[in-house]
C-alpha cells in the first residue's frame, strides 16, 4: 500500500470517528501513522490543537527521550506530562457536584483555596465540606476496582492533599508525585501513604490503564498519546550522542506495542498513535515491522483499494 492521506485530513477522520464520540464514551484505539520527520511533527501539532479544543489531555513522547521498550518509562513519560494536582482538584469538584454541592464558578486551577470557595458558595464551613467528602472518596476512588490498588491509593492521597492545601497544612503529596513520575522511585518514602508497589516492567501497564481511566474520571474527554518511535528503526548506531536501540530493544518495543493492541479493551478513553518512519513498512529495512511478524499481522491491511486510503485503518501513510 503506497497511497497516502494528508495529515489534516487524517486528523479530521480521527476526530469524526473516534475523538468526538467513541473515545469520549470510554472506548480506546491504537493507530499507526507512517510519515517522514516533518509529517510526524505536523501530526503532533495538529492533534495537540484538536485535543485542546475538545477537552482531551494530550501527551507526546519520543523514543529519543525515553526508553520506549520499557513500559515503566512510557508510564513515567506519560505521568510527567500530566498535571496530577489539577486532575485531583477536578476529580474532587466532580465528587462535590455529584453530591449536590454548588460548584459553579469554582476554578480548579486555584491550588490553595478551591475547597474554601466551594464552602463559601454553599454557605457552610470548609471543614463540613471535607467531612462530607470522605465517604464519597472512599466509595468512588479507594474502592474503585477499575484502577490498580496502588494507583487508587495514590490518587486518594493526592485528592486529600488538594483538599487541605491552603487550609491547615502545606501540600503533602510530593512524594507520591515523585513516585508517579519516576523522579524518585524509592518505595520507602511512600510508607506513610500505605503504598508498597514499585512501578516496573511488570506493573507499568496496569498504571497506564489506570491513568487513562482516572483522566476521564476527572472530567476530561480522554487522553491522546502520540509515541514517535522512529529512533528504534535505525539499524546502526550513528554515534550522535542520542539513545540507540539494539535489535533486542527494538523487538521488546514491538512486543510492547503488540501487547497494547491486544489489550486495547482494557484501556478507557484513550487514543494511542504510534508515529513512525517510512522504514517501518519498508520491505528492505532491517528494523521495520518485518522484524516482528506478530505486530505486523495486527496492523497491516489484508485488503486495500488501489487509489483510496481507509482513514480508520490500523495503519496509514501520511503525506
Amino acid at each position: 500500500m503506497t497511497n497516502s492521506i494528508a495529515v489534516d485530513e487524517w486528523v479530521d477522520a480521527l476526530d469524526r470517528e473516534y475523538l468526538s464520540g467513541f473515545i469520549k464514551d470510554g472506548g480506546a484505539t491504537v493507530k499507526f501513522a507512517v510519515a517522514d520527520d516533518g509529517g510526524r511533527r505536523a501530526l503532533v501539532e495538529a492533534l495537540k490543537r484538536r485535543c485542546e479544543a475538545s477537552g482531551y489531555v494530550f501527551v507526546d513522547l519520543d523514543a529519543v527521550d525515553i526508553r520506549v521498550h520499557m513500559p515503566q518509562d512510557i508510564f513515567f513519560g506519560l505521568a510527567s506530562r500530566i498535571d496530577w494536582r489539577l486532575v485531583a482538584r477536578r476529580r474532587v469538584l466532580g465528587l462535590l457536584e455529584k453530591m449536590g454541592f454548588r460548584v459553579d464558578g469554582v476554578d480548579p486551577a486555584n491550588a490553595t483555596g478551591f475547597v474554601k470557595a466551594v464552602a463559601d458558595a454553599n454557605g457552610i464551613e470548609a471543614s463540613t465540606v471535607l467531612l462530607e467528602l470522605r465517604p464519597a472518596m472512599e466509595r468512588d476512588i479507594i474502592k474503585n476496582r477499575n484502577m490498580a490498588k496502588a494507583f487508587r491509593v495514590a490518587m486518594t492521597h493526592l485528592c486529600r492533599g488538594e483538599m487541605t492545601a491552603g487550609l491547615s497544612e502545606d501540600y503533602s503529596g510530593q512524594a507520591v508525585l515523585d513516585w508517579l513520575t519516576g523522579a524518585d522511585a524509592k518505595i520507602g518514602k511512600l510508607k506513610p501513604f500505605q503504598i508498597h508497589t514499585r512501578i516496573n516492567r511488570t506493573t507499568a501497564r496496569h498504571f497506564i490503564e489506570s491513568a487513562f481511566y482516572w483522566v476521564r474520571q476527572a472530567g476530561y474527554a480522554g487522553t491522546v498519546l502520540v509515541l514517535d518511535n522512529a529512533r528504534v528503526l535505525l539499524p546502526r548506531n550513528p554515534k550522535d550522542g542520542v539513545r540507540f536501540y539494539t535489535r533486542a530493544m527494538t523487538m521488546d518495543h514491538y512486543e510492547l506495542l503488540r501487547e497494547f493492541i491486544d489489550g486495547v479493551d482494557r484501556l478507557s478513553g484513550a487514543a494511542a498513535v504510534v508515529a513512525t518512519g517510512p522504514d517501518f513498512v519498508d520491505k528492505g529495512a532491517l528494523r521495520g515491522w518485518k522484524l516482528y511478524f506478530a505486530l505486523r499481522a495486527r496492523v497491516m491491511d489484508d485488503v486495500w483499494d488501489r487509489d483510496l486510503v481507509n482513514p480508520v485503518a490500523a495503519l496509514v501513510r501520511l503525506s
